[in-house]
């Protein structure tokens, strides 16, 4: 008999009336759900052929806490264990600390900055209690990684203004950006967690388990990629005397062909052309071979000067934008052929 949680047994169909399978439910199970005669219970029939049997009233999802005490973690390790708390799927952190020890403040307040959901809810002199009010569902995956990409294409297309002349205020405000890009990568790891625990957050987001990995590893391509463009940014910071020289370099011409190419392959997450991606991810391998061919001329040069070792510096973050968008494509693909993948019954 099954007695709890990750228990297994096997049981008998009965037919009843001649017409109707019945089977019966383990009891322990039917208390735990305090279940009695003639409640409903919903029954799914999954895609994998196999049958879900929940409680027809039973709440989304239930309150997952975790307490913190400083007194028992390493010091200044606080946002290390606030962050695995948050993307393991945590509802409400309570941080415990005496008066004596250094206070939180610093450290719960960069984790506010760095997450999405997350607001204080008491705060006493020795416990701060933290609570997310954003539930799973409220933000679907696409919506993120729309964001994501919305960032990055305005910090590269704020670039290449740089490069033609604009103000370089335009690229004042990259990190906000990418620290943006970076709390949006941590919701999504947050929602992959909770959508393999929970299949009610699964059903919200009306997403499979194996899709929302996909969904994660686009995530990343998008906080990788928005990495290298910040990269970008800070060098042409530093560099503003080599700016004229450097766009008419091919790594900055570049740019806008990748910027076409990641465009064609966000659109495609919904529309799932395998042509178009295939297109896309054909123009982005040019380009890094272009890329590659134009390092390899600079370090062949017997001209040694600043202005060369700028353009390969931009050089290689052009390259591993294109790289990463690749890698983007290419999970598109896994996610379009696993969308048509059938089981089928061999003779």
């Amino acid at each position: 008999m099954a007695l709890g949680p990750g228990d297994l047994n096997v049981r008998k169909l009965q037919v009843t009336g001649g017409s109707t399978f019945t089977l019966s439910l383990p009891k322990p199970w039917v208390l735990h759900h305090q279940l009695g005669s003639r409640d409903s219970l919903r029954v799914d029939w999954r895609p994998s052929g196999a049958l879900r049997i929940t409680p027809l009233d039973q709440d989304l999802q239930a309150v997952r806490k975790v307490d913190i005490s400083l007194a028992k973690i390493p010091d200044n390790s606080l946002h290390d264990h606030l962050m695995g708390a948050y993307i393991s799927g945590a509802d409400i952190i309570v941080v415990s600390h005496t008066e004596a020890a250094l206070s939180p403040t610093k450290s719960i307040r960069h984790f506010l900055r760095s997450t999405r959901g997350f607001e204080i809810v008491e705060e006493e002199d020795e416990r701060t209690v933290l609570r997310c009010l954003l539930n799973p569902g409220d933000m679907p995956f696409h919506a993120s990684l729309k964001r994501m990409y919305l960032l990055l294409s305005s910090l590269v297309r704020d670039l290449l203004e740089v490069f033609n002349g604009g103000d370089i205020e335009f690229l004042s405000d990259n990190e906000e950006r990418e620290s943006e890009v970076d709390s949006l990568l941590h919701l999504v790891e947050r929602q992959v967690r909770i959508v393999f625990e929970s299949y009610q957050a699964a059903t919200k987001l009306n997403i499979t388990r194996g899709q929302s990995m996909e969904y994660a590893n686009l995530a990343r391509c998008l906080e990788r990629m928005m990495d290298h463009a910040n990269n970008m940014t800070h060098f042409v910071v530093a560099h503003t005397n080599h700016i004229n020289e450097l766009r008419i370099s091919p790594p900055v011409s570049s740019l806008p062909l990748w910027q076409e190419a990641l465009k064609e392959l966000m659109i495609n997450i919904r529309t799932q052309d395998s042509h178009r991606i295939e297109t896309a991810r054909h123009q982005l391998k040019t380009l890094q071979t272009e890329l590659k061919a134009f390092e390899s001329s600079v370090y062949e040069s017997e001209k040694k000067s600043r202005l060369l070792a700028a353009s390969l510096t931009v050089s290689e973050s052009v390259r591993r934008l294109c790289a990463y968008s690749r890698d983007f494509g290419e999970i598109l693909l896994n996610m379009k052929l696993a969308s048509l993948i059938k089981e089928v019954k061999e003779a």
